[in-house]
């Protein structure tokens, strides 16, 4: 045998599905590494990102208030459709992205969302008012197109760090994401506080009908927010595209071995398409394959499973912030109505910032970094169950006893208390495993339109949140309805019990394990050489050339 048919026959796999195979465990098997930790980092950023333009517009909101209404407060459908179009364009996006990044790529469509989050957040910051276009237009419609951006950071985010991420470690990966949300959180607090403070001399002494001082503050601390988007922007615009969807989908096998031995040595990757261009035969996402594939129980029901656990529980993860002004006032940082308009201003926008940072260091923050240090150990499955089950007790505690506790000082105390515990448990719970979860169990062609119609399903609950039940804590009177609407969210949380119990444990398993599909003959009649072909070949081009 000549030495080019003996590298041959060292160097590939028997068939192209053996290669594949190879490669995956590869990937499944490697050790934690700087490329895994620059994963979790570039896909990390977007979320923290996200939170801070989501958590950031409820102080925000109350400046805006302040400056187009003379010191007053902006009306209720106001307030309503600047903090739920971003929900609206992220409920799209989430649907959009999901789909483009399995028929698309996930990294032809990786940092268009983020750069779709930096024009949306930039457009809000320099928002105006004119005689024809009212300022909470132009901002709803800003809001509207970031939330489209932040929408495809779901799926594509979850999607790229299951598919690089080593099956023992994917769900710590998938956490460490997800948890820079509570970070974007905290740090909007953090720079409200920090400019409503720079401010504080303009803002005591300008007048009521000129608010310069507000209007430059909400815009700083929502144009700050696309900062970390642009540094996090070059990263991901780079970051190779997953072997998953190089082999599975663009159907190169060669391609993607490559790509998995030189970005696990080396951090980086180099796209071949002269001499990788072999093309495999495996199953191609069409609709009436994607109608194929869910028609079918096992499958439907994780889908199904997966979807209403979000749903369930972002009705109450977003109902929960209806109390939120309840929770400042008992903790001493509610609206402030001593002294002058213009100091009462000042202090209730530095004790909202304040106390909006204990709630996030409360429980919000922990409950992340519970959910890191057991999902790999716990698993998904039961974490979900736990929360659940948790949140079932603390909503009917809440709710049924909501008028007795606020009766009592002490009683005010434990009414906190839960509310954190409520908070913690949302993080410690489902509402990081119904992120992890969906972007672990759909087959590669399908995975990130699950996840989308997932989250898409999740951020439906936060709209009827936001939207409905703002109309009915009122019913009777100024948050008279609040008890009931506290018990309501008992019930969503009980039926996340039963939609957690659709789906499978994924700890420790293979994506290919989770996928229901027959890996042993996944790679049909590829038209890619055995190895015992391609050696052969070899040696007659050697004959040949000795001949001549």
């Amino acid at each position: 045998m000549s030495l080019e048919a003996e590298k041959a026959h060292a160097s590939a796999a028997i068939t192209a599905g053996e290669r594949r195979r190879a490669a995956l465990a590869e990937v499944d098997e490697a050790k934690f590494s700087w490329f895994h930790a620059k994963a979790c980092i570039v896909a990390g950023v977007g979320f923290f990102t996200d939170a801070y333009d989501i958590f950031g517009i409820s102080i925000a909101a109350t400046m805006i208030g302040y400056v187009y209404h003379q010191g007053g407060s902006s009306t209720a459908n106001q307030d309503l459709g600047i903090k739920v179009a971003h929900s609206i364009g992220t409920f799209f996006g989430q649907l959009l992205f999901g789909w483009a990044a399995d028929q698309i790529g996930r990294k032809r469509m990786y940092g268009v969302e983020l750069m779709i989050i930096i024009i949306g957040t930039l457009g809000q910051a320099v928002a105006g008012e004119a005689p024809g276009v009212s300022i909470y237009g132009v901002i709803i419609m800003w809001r509207f197109i970031m939330g489209m951006g932040i929408g495809g950071d779901y799926p594509l985010s979850a999607v790229i760090t299951s598919e690089f991420a080593a099956r023992r470690i994917r769900g710590r990966m998938m956490a460490a994401v997800f948890s820079a949300q509570g970070w974007g959180n905290f740090t909007s607090a953090i720079v409200s506080i920090i400019v409503v403070v720079a401010y504080k001399n303009e803002i005591l002494a300008e007048p009521v009908t000129d608010l310069k001082a507000i209007d430059q503050c909400w815009r700083l601390i929502i144009g700050l927010g696309c900062v970390p988007g642009v540094i996090a922007l070059y990263f991901r615009l780079t970051i190779p595209e997953t072997p998953r969807y190089t082999m599975d989908i663009e159907r190169n096998i060669k391609q993607a071995s490559q790509d998995v031995d030189t970005y696990l040595t080396t951090g980086t990757y180099v796209v071949d398409p002269i001499h990788n261009n072999e093309r495999a035969e495996v199953p191609k996402a069409t609709l009436s394959d994607f109608a194929t594939y869910f028609a079918q129980w096992k499958n439907f029901k994780i889908l199904f499973g997966a979807a209403w656990s979000w749903f369930a529980l972002d009705i109450a993860f977003y109902g929960l912030g209806l109390n939120s002004s309840t929770i400042l006032s008992t903790i001493g940082f509610g609206s402030y109505t001593s002294g002058s308009k213009q100091l009462q201003m000042y202090q209730t926008l530095y004790n909202v910032s304040v106390g909006n940072i204990i709630l996030a260091v409360g429980g919000l923050i922990p409950g992340y970094y519970f959910t890191f240090a057991f999902v790999d150990f716990w698993g998904r499955r039961p974490i979900q169950l736990m929360g659940f089950v948790l949140l079932t007790i603390i909503f009917c505690c809440m709710g049924f006893g909501y008028h007795a506790m606020l009766a009592t000082a002490s009683g005010k105390k434990a009414f906190v208390f839960l509310y954190c515990m409520a908070n913690f448990f949302q993080n410690f719970g489902p509402n990081t495993t119904t992120f992890i979860i969906p972007g672990e169990v759909f087959p590669t062609r399908y995975r990130s339109t699950g996840h989308g119609i997932s989250a898409a399903s999740g951020k439906l609950g936060a709209i009827v949140a936001q939207v409905g039940f703002s109309r009915l804590k009122d019913i009777g009177g100024t948050n008279a309805w609040l008890d009931h609407i506290l018990e309501l969210f008992a019930f969503f949380m009980l039926t996340g019990i039963f939609s957690t119990l659709l789906l499978p444990e994924t700890k420790g398993l293979s994506l290919e394990d989770l996928s229901h599909e027959d890996q042993t003959n996944f790679v049909r009649d590829s038209g890619i050489p055995p190895v015992s072909e391609e050696i052969a070949r070899i040696e007659e081009e050697h004959r040949a050339h000795h001949q001549l």
